[in-house]
């Protein structure tokens, strides 16, 4: 059975760091494309960051520089460290997986940046 369970959210201050972890079940992560999506209340979700099967990355504009996506292979796993949050990063945090025509969510994982 194909799933993909995200971890690691939490409250945070800003300028402070979060890792998120996104473990993968009935497949590998190293032959899809890996990635983060994040959605604030009443608005729309958006793209944060991917990971291709080469290797190779790509991030929102909004955190290039503060967030970094890696892949785990042994683990088959894919994490977001996140660092320097700011209160516009507070959000529910999705990981997906994509495949050819195919997409597996998570449930989301909640992010909230807040003194």
């Amino acid at each position: 059975q194909v799933q993909v369970v995200e971890s690691g959210g939490g409250l945070v201050q800003p300028g402070g760091s979060l890792r998120l972890s996104c473990a993968a079940s009935g497949f590998t992560v190293s032959s899809y494309v890996m990635s983060w999506y994040r959605q604030a209340p009443g608005k729309e979700r958006l793209f944060v960051a991917a990971i291709f099967s080469t290797g190779s990355t790509n991030y929102a504009d909004s955190v290039k520089g503060r967030f970094t996506i890696s892949r785990g292979n042994a683990k088959n796993t894919v994490t977001l460290q996140m660092n320097s949050l700011k209160p516009e990063d507070t959000a529910v945090y999705y990981c997906r997986a994509a495949g050819g025509s195919t997409y597996y969510w998570g449930q989301g994982t909640q992010v909230t940046v807040s003194s």
